[in-house]
């Protein structure tokens, strides 16, 4: 470089303003500190978007050479944001509702918060695998913008703490039932039981949300229409029925995805790390609340180091895989109640979808910057669409015009006086 050029540099560089000082705590520590690090992600084919559909646990692999594993800044240890947070930070109570039939007994557990006044009342349905934990955030955020909000979200059964007991006397063919019926079925008995329980004189207004597989849940719920017109709405979260990328392609997949995914973890905190680092979840602070739910611990595995085992055996539900999906757009557009969509991506839209979205028969809202787990990466973004949206169906607000034969009946008491 000439002495002409140096100057000419030197003198643009003293123009420019200084760097800003660090902020404590954003220094690196050094790599042996980095529990992060010690994490590895297999490789192989790419197909968990797909996956993440029909199981909410799928995985959204990034690129390698992109630094997306890097220890997030602004924290001072990696193991501090392993760890992990109560659910009382984001409801008041939890409820355990008991029902004995003549197979089964079944424990439903679900997350509350009540609504006040004549708020509505939130019922979220989670995704195979995961818990109702994975709406926390969101909960909260809702009740932020509508503090007479209540929030009622479900455990499925055999997820996060709800349990079915006495299938052990039952015979050995006999497999666990998550069959869409019978989830759907489950999820109005918990309403109706929450409704005895509370005292409730009546059901408040509902809006139903369902995320992945709770979506087709909630459809499937409002279509049915046991709960009648104090459904005011339902919302489905990223999960459609028809093209690539979709709920049907992702069960092509799903087998290639549980294979792939750890069998288990050695501590809990390297179980929230590995749903951080595979950016499975996207919201750090989430990751901590609703992952501790969807894993339990085995004092007696073989091998310690999988020691914290998945609550759920997505395996043995792959016979009811089809069932959860087929019919869902046509099912969606036809149920009674206000409909809003939440995707990630428009190219999850099919064709029935993209009619009835040009027709107005339901309300559509993309999030591109967010992984699978919509509720759980970008909560904020989430509660304002749900609450506008109940506000735009709720029909308390609603002042509806006189009828002709009462305006009639108005005019000739007035013309008789």
């Amino acid at each position: 470089m000439s002495d002409l050029h140096r100057a000419f540099a030197k003198a643009k560089l003293a123009a420019l303003p200084p760097e800003p000082p660090m902020v404590p705590g954003m220094e690196e520590e050094g790599e042996e500190n980095d529990s992060f690090g010690e994490l590895r992600v297999d490789s192989h084919d790419d197909d968990s978007s797909s996956a993440s559909s029909a199981s909410s646990t799928g995985t959204i692999r990034p690129s390698p050479s992109k630094h997306l594993f890097a220890k997030p800044k602004g924290l001072s240890s990696a193991k501090r944001t392993a760890e992990s947070v109560l659910w009382t930070d984001y409801f008041s109570q939890e409820l355990y509702l008991e029902v004995s039939k003549p197979d089964e007994k079944v424990v439903h557990h679900a997350y509350f918060t009540p609504a006040s006044f004549k708020g509505p009342l939130f019922v979220t349905h989670h995704g195979a695998g995961s818990s109702g934990l994975s709406f926390a955030i969101l909960a909260s955020e809702i009740r932020k913008l509508l503090p007479d909000a209540g929030i009622l979200s479900i455990d499925a059964r055999s997820h996060g703490e709800t349990i079915v007991r006495n299938l052990d006397d039952l015979p050995k063919d006999r497999t666990l039932d998550v069959s869409l019926d019978t989830l759907s079925s489950d999820m109005v008995e918990v309403i109706r039981l929450t409704h005895a329980k509370l005292g409730w004189k009546e059901v408040p207004g509902l809006i139903l949300v369902g995320h992945s597989l709770g979506g087709a849940v909630v459809t499937n719920v409002a279509r049915q229409g046991e709960l009648g017109d104090r459904v005011l709405g339902y919302a489905v979260l990223d999960v459609v029925e028809g093209l690539a990328g979709s709920a049907m392609d992702a069960l092509q997949s799903m087998q290639n995805y549980l294979s792939a995914r750890p069998a288990g973890f050695p501590s809990l905190a390297s179980g929230i790390e590995w749903h951080i680092q595979s950016r499975t979840i996207r919201n750090i602070t989430s990751a901590r609340v609703s992952v501790p739910s969807i894993l339990r611990h085995d004092p007696s595995a073989s091998n310690p180091a999988q020691s914290w085992v998945w609550r759920t055996d997505l395996g043995a539900t792959q016979t009811f895989w089809q069932d959860w999906f087929v019919g869902l757009s046509k099912k969606f557009l036809e149920a009674k109640g206000g409909k809003l969509l939440l995707l990630a991506g428009t190219d999850r839209l099919d064709k029935e979808l993209m009619i009835g979205q040009m027709q107005g028969k339901y309300q559509l809202q993309v999030f591109p910057e967010a992984g699978h787990f919509i509720q759980e990466d970008l909560p904020e973004k989430t509660a304002m669409v749900l609450v506008d949206f109940y506000k735009r169906n709720d029909r308390s607000a609603m002042v509806l015009p006189p009828k002709v034969g009462e305006l009639l009946k108005k005019e000739s008491l007035s013309a008789g006086k």
